[in-house]
């Protein structure tokens, strides 16, 4: 018998892929993808079209001032994400919720980036 852990992460994976199916990032639209460890908040831009990570932010960072995986670490994480971005000049990106559902953490790091301008 299949355990909920199980049957959670099944569902999981299939939003990830019917998601992705819709949603591809360039150089001048990258994909902002986000991951939930069971510790850390992870958050990376992806240029697709030639498959290198643009930008990346965590907690497991040295400058992080956060550590772990609530609200609040994925609202920090967002706007760092978004600093290090524009930094490189990235004014517009797309979001991949990665198949998580999008409320609490993802929602929070998601309106983290849009406050400062690039996800709209």
């Amino acid at each position: 018998m299949a355990t909920l852990k199980n049957i959670n992460l099944k569902k999981r994976v299939a939003r990830k892929f019917r998601v992705r199916k819709k949603i591809s990032g360039d150089s001048a639209r990258p994909r902002v993808t986000v991951y939930f460890s069971n510790r850390n908040v992870y958050a990376q831009m992806i240029d697709d079209t030639c498959g290198k990570t643009l930008v990346s932010a965590s907690t497991k960072d040295k400058d992080t001032p956060v550590t772990g995986k609530n609200i609040d670490a994925a609202k920090l994480i967002g706007a760092r994400l978004a600093e290090k971005a524009a930094g490189l000049g990235i004014t517009n990106v797309v979001f991949d919720r990665n198949g998580y559902k999008y409320h609490g953490k993802t929602k929070e790091l998601a309106e983290a980036i849009r406050s400062k301008g690039l996800l709209k």
